[in-house]
């Protein structure tokens, strides 16, 4: 490479961030470009046509997504995020089966990756923190508290939960302040980057409007950030992503930021309607701040796009993957 510093001649991947292995004695500064290769999004699995690769980049410009063609009976929500987007996984013909790959593909990080990223004796503690951290998906993530649950020093969970990131499992999403102060210091939420693998550690195999219906919530909203995150690492508007949450607890699921300080805010729902009440974070968030609130989506699960009030629209979720966008009328 120090001879000849042609790009795109050498790739090194793995399941682990490679700047964080101690074993790589070289910063490679200078002479590495760091890409960042998520699970498979929704769109480059799709093989519908449409404009969906730049949903990020379109809303946050204040265009409003429709949905593309009708729904079809393979539309299914729920078979989207059961799956997953690991490729390996993908090639397996079953629900059962893809889930045992996810299973197995965690035991081998652990036992493998773990021991290159850090010196850990008591590997059975990764699981279970793995597993607790699955149950509390898109929550408040007091990893104290989870420690202590668990038998846990609070220090080593947090080098667990560390690791977790390293291997690209987990993230920790940063709720949003005006004060970028607050944003470091407040609590995250746990949000996992694959559901496929989320709902394999927690055992859910199917979804009716009986089983599984309250918890699928939690897997929709994963589903979600992981989208999001994957055309964040495409997008050509670089942007923050975060959460709201006030101190009357009213939440918004995600706020994506501009450089200007500007705010598309989402809310997701895992309902095929929406009502008026569906909408009181983003009406706060809006009525809040006038000069920086740019639209207010709700993602749900139905098949047409909706106007909800001033700068707020109920948005199909699959609009994610396929779309057509029209212009505001602000």
């Amino acid at each position: 490479v120090d001879e000849d510093r042609r790009p795109g001649r050498f790739l090194l991947t793995g399941s682990a961030n490679l700047m964080t292995l101690p074993t790589v004695a070289d910063s490679l500064a200078g002479r590495l470009e760091n890409l960042r290769l998520l699970p498979l999004s929704e769109s480059e699995m799709s093989a519908e046509p449409g404009e969906s690769p730049q949903w990020l980049d379109r809303v946050m410009a204040g265009d409003i997504p429709h949905p593309l063609g009708a729904v079809g009976s393979g539309d299914s929500l729920v078979d989207r995020v059961l799956r997953g987007g690991y490729p390996a996984a993908l090639v397996r013909p079953s629900v059962r089966r893809r889930q045992t790959w996810a299973r197995q593909y965690v035991n081998t990080l652990i036992e493998r990756d773990v021991r290159d990223l850090a010196s850990i004796d008591k590997l059975d503690q990764l699981p279970r923190l793995l597993n607790a951290l699955a149950q509390m998906a898109g929550q408040l993530s007091n990893i104290n508290q989870l420690a202590g649950q668990l038998g846990i020093d609070h220090k080593t969970a947090g080098k667990y939960v560390g690791l977790f990131e390293q291997m690209f499992l987990i993230e920790r999403l940063p709720v949003w302040s005006g004060n970028t102060l607050n944003r470091l210091i407040k609590t995250p939420k746990v949000q996992f980057l694959d559901t496929g693998l989320l709902a394999a550690l927690r055992e859910i195999t199917e979804v009716t409007p009986t089983r599984n219906r309250t918890a699928f919530g939690a897997l929709l909203e994963s589903f979600v950030f992981a989208e999001l995150r994957k055309q964040q690492s495409w997008s050509d508007r670089p942007c923050g992503l975060f959460f709201y949450r006030d101190t009357n607890q009213v939440e918004v699921d995600f706020l994506l930021e501009d450089s200007a300080g500007q705010l598309t805010c989402i809310e997701v729902k895992a309902t095929a309607s929406v009502g008026l009440n569906d909408l009181s974070g983003l009406k706060r968030l809006r009525d809040r701040l006038p000069d920086r609130f740019k639209a207010g989506l709700l993602l749900y699960d139905g098949a047409q796009t909706l106007p909800m009030g001033e700068g707020l629209w109920a948005v199909p979720i699959r609009t994610l993957w396929s779309a057509r966008f029209t212009e505001s009328p602000g």
